[in-house]
């Protein structure tokens, strides 16, 4: 596996603050092809950036909040009957993703949580500290602080050699170092400049304790205006729309600049 990228199919928040899509990376460490979070913007977000959702053979989910599972109904139902996939496909998230999941897509297209899939579709519920393996990608989960209705978790992911963090959405806890630690890239969420609201990070937070992240590079995202207004004070990379990400060597390099 010498080669992964991560294409950013959204790096917004739940309120679409500066026009962002809501959260949603796509892992290429072909063969294995993974999204993590699917928020309700995630089919914009692939169309729009060149992703064929067919491709996509995990959904990694961190909680179950709608700007990151959202787009689970949209992306199984569009496999049912647009393009009509036969390919399996796995959603793994939190305890309670399946129950969470039919009540979502009988609200959002009534009748379709009985449907028949006509693609092989497993539901894995990871569990904190204990590793799951996804093709040749291992995920290791960790709880954070973040009610949503099921415990949340951050993501560790070993892709060969290459190691991708994954905050999700929390306050500041003494296992984001751990998850961080040696990554070759840690995608950390940031709210806000200042601390508000609870339960998420803010630059100010995360500045005091930036000598605790021991990823080799770290991009911020799941920003808030309050954030967004002031990026031109904000020392560390942050994720825009359809940024792509290349860890070649389990170093990364951007295309594209901060925004």
């Amino acid at each position: 596996m010498a080669r992964v990228t991560v294409r950013v199919l959204g790096c917004g928040d739940a309120f679409a603050s500066g026009g962002r899509l809501q959260t949603c990376f796509f892992v290429d460490a072909d063969p294995d092809r993974l999204l993590i979070d699917c928020g309700a913007t995630a089919m914009v977000g692939m169309r729009q950036f060149g992703v064929d959702p067919g491709l996509v053979d995990t959904v990694l989910l961190s909680h179950l909040h709608g700007d990151h599972f959202g787009g689970v109904p949209f992306l199984l139902l569009e496999a049912q009957f647009v393009s009509k996939r036969t390919r399996p496909l796995v959603l793994a998230g939190p305890p309670g993703t399946r129950g969470r999941l039919l009540q979502a897509l009988e609200v959002l297209f009534p009748g379709s949580s009985k449907l028949a899939w006509r693609f092989p579709l497993e539901i894995v519920e990871l569990a904190p500290g204990r590793s799951d393996r996804f093709g040749a990608v291992s995920v290791l989960p960790f709880e954070v602080e973040h009610p949503s209705g099921a415990p949340a978790f951050a993501l560790r992911l070993s892709c060969g050699a290459q190691v991708i963090a994954y905050s999700g959405d929390t306050e500041w806890t003494e296992t984001l170092p751990a998850i961080a630690r040696d990554a070759d890239l840690f995608i950390l969420e940031c709210f806000a400049y200042v601390p508000q609201p609870k339960f998420h990070l803010d630059f100010q937070t995360l500045r005091a304790r930036w000598g605790d992240i021991g990823a080799r590079r770290t991009v911020l995202t799941h920003m808030s205006d309050d954030m967004l207004d002031r990026l031109d004070r904000v020392d560390v990379e942050t994720a825009h729309d359809g940024m792509l990400i290349e860890l070649p060597d389990g170093a990364g390099r951007l295309d594209g600049h901060n925004s």
